[in-house]
């Protein structure tokens, strides 16, 4: 593929960083180099030395004081290898990419927000049209938005991004159009932006067959795909459906995956896979601004993995994926109880997410900005999933993550009495 035409003038730009290249040098390098060029501080002024980490399970894992030092220095923009080795691991287990041994790469970002945040600036210059699924990640919406780019809305239903209308979008250009230049045909999409599976907000995952649709149109129209799949783990139903990653023969798809939802948040850890001139431009940027995602929470997760295993990593995010189950299971339970006949929604398939749909009332943000804030109980306004947040939404979102079972029901119970509010007011 030529991904010259997908680029921006700024990534087409970006050269690579001297020092980081040696710094990469360094890290691959023998024990008996010696490195003058280095501007690394000396980690024997570092306070901290050593640490042991208790695990949930009752086990536990140290970082000795030798590779403690390593975890506090500057490393490598990819990653440290150990964790870049185990993450090849994971992807070839779970999606055995066709691309794997050819021109695939990876990059171990400061969680994923990071790497779509650096994908989409490399990717979209302004005026571009790009495709993205709706309802959608407001913190997409977030870093694309700023960019002065046209978001085109590919409409979603139960199951997930429709293929027919994604079809009907691209009808306006002719498919020979999407291999030719920016400069020939600028206003043609050349991205295709989506979250696969556990929606958010939606909680929907695409089937296999739409996956399989999708991508063929994508491969007709020479889209690049970004597979946003930070709940990929968070799959209710087995066996899980392919990801795009896994349908990728031609090399189209650029994958993001997040650790914040199976391992911690707070580590911001989250990794970029794809086309390798890709993931190299994502690399170039990283060297310019956060030069790479902390070592130090690399090297927790090299030693969880470590300890793990990949068999005891798959039991892990199966036992989340579980944990989850049972709170959506519970929260759906809840919604019967208190709203049926005042609200529709679908089951969630996956991720942490209700997707409420308040029958009769054309817009929820004041009822939930105001009135709802009163009634001490929190969602958030559809309006905030869309491109256009001026558009009115008779949808809110609900998480089953944190509450307990009993702030569930009674978070229901509260906002049925706003719907029957809202709609005698009307009245």
């Amino acid at each position: 593929m030529n991904y010259t035409r997908f680029l921006n003038q700024v990534s087409l730009a970006r050269v690579p960083s001297p020092v980081r290249v040696l710094t990469e040098i360094l890290q691959k390098g023998p024990p008996t180099m010696i490195s003058m060029a280095s501007g690394m501080p000396n980690v024997e002024k570092f306070p901290f030395k050593e640490a042991t980490f208790t695990l949930r399970d009752g086990n536990s894992f140290s970082i000795d004081a030798t590779t403690m030092q390593k975890a506090l220095q500057y490393s490598a923009t990819p990653g440290l290898p150990n964790l870049i080795d185990w993450l090849r691991k994971i992807q070839q287990s779970e999606h055995n990419p066709p691309t794997l041994n050819g021109q695939m790469d990876l990059v171990v970002t400061t969680g994923s927000q990071d790497g779509l945040c650096k994908a989409f600036e490399m990717l979209v210059s302004p005026n571009d049209n790009i495709l993205m699924e709706t309802p959608t990640y407001p913190g997409t919406l977030a870093i694309v938005k700023p960019l002065g780019c046209n978001i085109i809305d590919v409409e979603t239903d139960k199951d997930g991004l429709n293929p027919d209308h994604l079809r009907h979008v691209l009808s306006r250009w002719s498919p020979n159009d999407a291999f030719k230049s920016r400069e020939e045909v600028p206003d043609i999409p050349r991205i295709l932006y989506l979250i696969p599976n556990g929606g958010n907000p939606t909680g929907t995952g695409v089937s296999t067959d739409r996956r399989k649709e999708i991508y063929e149109i994508a491969q007709k129209y020479n889209l690049l795909i970004i597979e946003d799949d930070p709940y990929y783990y968070l799959q209710f139903n087995k066996p899980r459906p392919p990801s795009f990653l896994s349908l990728d023969v031609d090399g189209r798809v650029l994958r993001s995956d997040s650790f914040s939802k199976i391992l911690s948040s707070g580590l911001r850890l989250g990794f970029m896979t794809g086309p390798k001139p890709l993931v190299d431009r994502v690399k170039l940027h990283m060297q310019a601004s956060i030069m790479h995602t902390s070592s130090l929470t690399q090297m927790l997760a090299i030693k969880l993995l470590d300890g793990w295993g990949l068999d005891g990593f798959k039991q892990h995010v199966d036992e989340v994926a579980n944990f989850y189950l049972e709170r959506r299971n519970l929260l759906l339970s809840y919604a019967e109880k208190h709203l049926t006949g005042l609200a529709e929604w679908n089951v969630p398939t996956g991720g942490m997410f209700l997707w409420i749909k308040l029958i009769g009332i054309e817009d929820t943000y004041k009822l939930i900005m105001e009135k709802a804030i009163e009634k001490e109980v929190l969602f958030v306004p559809g309006r905030d999933f869309l491109s256009d947040s001026s558009k009115k939404s008779s949808y809110v979102r609900a998480a089953y993550s944190l509450s307990t079972p009993e702030q569930m029901d009674e978070a229901m119970r509260r906002l049925s009495e706003l719907i029957k509010d809202e709609l005698k007011s009307k009245n």
